[in-house]
């Protein structure tokens, strides 16, 4: 599922990231970019010739909407409904140059859901990426972390960035496959 690509202006400076580098860059106000992916909390964009990533709650830079916030479970939630959400989250996390989710594409290794005695949950999560050189791969783990940490009944997050097995194509989920034509 591709997006229409987008043209606006960023109506204020806003901070991104460079695509695959990971670089931080500032997009001045009044810049003309091109939206090429707006999947789940993240924008990338094309910006003076180059692909950067915008995060979410800079949206309005934009001029799209911020997306809404994580969905909540009860306080006596059981590791299961914790397992599901925690997925749901990730399957809201894009590669910023491949249209699909982390989970889709084959990324997540591990996901462990450990009770606490306090009723709340520490989650680990192994992390891959489709290149090991890609700069990318901590702002993923980034946002990875701070999805997965905004859920009420998280106490701790652990992922960590793993590449044993590398990555392949044969990782990628059937519906990844048909979006990508494969």
């Amino acid at each position: 599922m591709r997006l229409q690509q987008e043209k606006t202006t960023t109506t204020r400076a806003v901070q991104a990231r460079r695509v695959p580098s990971g670089e931080p860059v500032e997009v001045p106000a009044g810049t003309a970019v091109t939206i090429t992916q707006a999947l789940g909390s993240s924008f990338s964009v094309v910006a003076g010739g180059q692909l950067v990533r915008i995060d979410g709650r800079d949206a309005d830079a934009i001029g799209r909407e911020v997306p809404p916030p994580p969905p909540t479970l009860d306080a006596d939630a059981t590791p299961e409904q914790v397992r599901e959400l925690v997925w749901a989250t990730l399957k809201t996390c894009y590669d910023p140059e491949i249209p699909i989710d982390i989970v889709e594409l084959g990324l997540i290794y591990a996901c462990d859901i450990e009770p606490q005695d306090d009723g709340r949950f520490n989650v680990a999560i192994d992390l891959t990426l489709t290149a090991p050189g890609c700069g990318m791969g901590e702002v993923l783990a980034d946002e990875v972390a701070n999805k997965v940490l905004a859920l009420p009944p998280v106490a701790q997050v652990d992922v960590r960035l793993v590449f044993d097995p590398p990555w392949d194509r044969y990782r990628l989920s059937e519906a990844a496959r048909l979006a990508l034509g494969m």
